[in-house]
């Protein structure tokens, strides 16, 4: 089997800098390979990082999370599995689909995105990162569970400092310490107000968590505190990414701009082709529960193995011309994008399908809608040319544009 010396290391600055060519490389000659430095096998073509996540014959677990998610999130939904992974799933849910997304959080979801568009609609100028996406999805999820967004700043600290536990590949220490301290002062912010939302529930879906119960299991504090520790760490993280994704890769594409501003039916097939193209997160572990044969060789039982979406949404074997980004890709099934049934690998697939994927694309239809009527015309700033960072997780660090103000049409009184 080759090893990680045979293919750019992932833990490398020229694989931080552009991971697609180490991608290529991987998937040509090293579709499996032994990664010595984060103690994992390594996969990146489709079919196996497919055959990982759908996981028909019961070969891999979620097992890792006890490592990797447990000491800054507490135990959460994903390290579960048979009946105890479908009971909590079933009472966090519905939360996520259906008339309480449509009726109850999609008004957050718009009203939120209107006022973040208004502090700029008319300065001609913005930075749709730093002024937009990494405020929104937090925005959105304070809203939902009726916290207060006084406290962005901290919950923005809070995911941050997650994400980067969670892609702490090399082991550094101080990060390692960032997000158990995180882990800490959470819980001390969570934990009274679950408490008290229990005791005076309201309308929001804090209350709606306390009171869920499947088959007379309920979800404990401490449940319910892990669960919107990971809500707030995955649905913003990859929300702002894939906000600020699917705009690089249009205002990169003027063609297809164009066409996603004229056509708004679009938007879904440009989000789902950004998720194929440039996922916000890029790998994604899980654990073999027994020895499997995949592309390229055998993973023993018990071990760590690395998922590279990136690599694997990529793959020229299930996408014709797979680096070039378009809208009207016939490969890719926008219906099923944002469920199990998925093409394309950003979401993970199977029974641990991300369970906020509609409100995913509720986020970034809105946004792109609303952006696009505030900036008919909106272009990169002269000289800016979007650079994607990050490793385990991956999206613009900028995006500064330029754009006309729209003048607002003042209603004529008789």
């Amino acid at each position: 089997m080759p090893t990680a010396q045979h293919v750019p290391d992932i833990l490398s600055p020229e694989f931080a800098a552009d991971p697609y060519p180490a991608y290529r490389v991987m998937r040509d000659s090293a579709p499996l390979i032994w990664h010595e430095a984060t103690r994992s096998y390594i996969v990146s073509r489709y079919e196996d990082v497919e055959r990982v996540f759908k996981d028909k014959n019961n070969q891999f677990t979620t097992d890792n999370y006890d490592w990797q998610l447990e000491p800054v999130h507490g135990r959460t939904i994903l390290q579960l599995s048979g009946r105890e992974h479908a009971v909590r799933r079933a009472l966090v849910a519905p939360a996520f689909r259906g008339s309480d997304l449509q009726e109850k959080f999609l008004p957050f979801i718009e009203r939120n995105s209107r006022e973040l568009i208004d502090a700029f609609r008319h300065t001609g100028s913005a930075d749709l990162v730093a002024d937009y996406a990494t405020r929104l999805p937090v925005n959105v999820i304070a809203d939902m569970l009726g916290l207060d967004k006084a406290d962005h700043t901290r919950f923005h600290r809070w995911y941050t400092s997650v994400i980067a536990f969670l892609g702490n590949l090399s082991g550094d220490p101080e990060v390692t310490a960032a997000g158990q301290r995180t882990r800490v002062e959470f819980a001390e912010y969570m934990l009274p107000i679950i408490r008290r939302r229990r005791d005076h529930p309201g309308d929001d879906l804090l209350s709606t968590l306390c009171a869920a119960e499947v088959d007379g299991v309920s979800m404990s504090d401490e449940d319910i505190k892990a669960f919107c520790s990971l809500l707030l760490a995955a649905g913003g993280e990859t929300t702002d990414k894939a906000i600020a994704g699917i705009f690089a890769n249009l205002l990169l594409h003027p063609e297809q701009l164009a066409a996603v501003r004229e056509d708004r039916s679009l938007i879904a097939g440009a989000f789902a082709e950004t998720l194929r193209y440039t996922p916000p997160v890029h790998m994604i572990m899980r654990q073999s529960a027994t020895e499997v044969v995949l592309s390229g060789g055998t993973v023993p039982a018990g071990a760590t193995v690395t998922c590279l979406i990136g690599a694997a949404n990529r793959d020229e074997n299930r996408y014709r011309d797979p680096d070039r980004f378009d809208v009207f890709r016939e490969d890719l099934t926008t219906t099923t994008a944002f469920s199990a049934a998925a093409d394309h690998l950003a979401f993970a697939l199977g029974r641990h399908f991300c369970v906020g994927a509609l409100l995913a694309k509720a986020e970034v239809e809105t946004g792109v809608n609303q952006l696009l009527d505030a900036m008919p015309d909106v272009r990169l700033a002269d000289g800016f040319d979007p650079v994607e960072k990050g490793v385990f997780t991956r999206g613009p660090q900028s995006l500064p544009v330029r754009f006309t103000p729209v003048t607002p049409v003042t209603p004529v009184m008789d």
